[in-house]
């Protein structure tokens, strides 16, 4: 699944007309980008929350020629992250499934990460990166045995580092979380998840962008200009 019904809010003025998936980095849509690493990593099912302008992300979609099925979750407003998930539920069937933020860029092997579903059979495995200079405090603790701690735990276990917004979440922990309702982020569904020890995940040193500003999408550009 690819989260990417968001305003888009502090990409603004980029995403007053323009969903932010759809914005150009490297001659094609971020969404492109995310759809085509799916592909490759052999994925053939992707599931796409659309809200905020969500029309042209269903059009882009429709036009397209690819190897995946690819199914819409319509929201009629934004549900923010974690209530997107519950929505979608009914299309994401019982297996744990591979989950995406749409504004972020990464060279991750996905077809890895895909492989340790397994490791969340209880609840989640996360892709953890190093913290980049907007979140220097990071988000999770990850210990030495693979388990994510919160941060409360960044001086027994070690530093925090920042949630990469790539996983993979098995849909019963969604369902047995107990505060689910029609709107409300998908932190509060891990944070139960990490007091329960049903999360755990790896770090990826790799290039990772959290795509989020007007000065991202341009770094990202030229990442794109002098590697690719």
């Amino acid at each position: 699944m690819i989260l990417a019904a968001g305003k888009g809010e502090r990409m603004l003025p980029l995403t007053r007309t323009c969903p932010k998936p759809l914005l150009q980095a490297g001659g094609k849509p971020l969404l492109e980008h995310w759809l085509q690493k799916l592909e490759a990593a052999g994925v053939r099912d992707i599931v796409i929350n659309t809200a905020y302008l969500g029309e042209q992300i269903e059009a882009y979609v429709r036009a397209r020629k690819g190897l995946a099925t690819i199914t819409i979750s319509q929201e009629s407003e934004p549900l923010e992250t974690g209530g997107a998930l519950h929505f979608a539920l009914p299309i994401l069937g019982q297996a744990p499934f591979l989950l995406v933020n749409g504004d972020v860029f990464c060279g991750v092997d996905l077809s890895r990460v895909i492989a340790r579903a397994q490791v969340a059979a209880a609840g989640a495995y996360f892709v953890m990166v190093n913290n980049p200079e907007h979140n220097p405090e990071g988000d999770f603790v990850l210990g030495s045995e693979g388990c994510v701690y919160d941060k409360k735990m960044a001086a027994e276990q070690g530093g925090a580092l920042t949630f990469s917004g790539i996983s993979v979440i098995n849909p019963e922990m969604i369902r047995r979380y107990p505060r689910c309702r029609q709107k409300f982020p998908l932190r509060e569904i891990f944070s139960w998840g990490i007091k329960n020890r049903t999360i755990r995940g790896e770090l990826y040193s790799g290039y990772w962008l959290d795509v989020g500003t007007p000065e991202r999408l341009a770094e990202l550009n030229q990442y794109m200009r002098e590697t690719l």
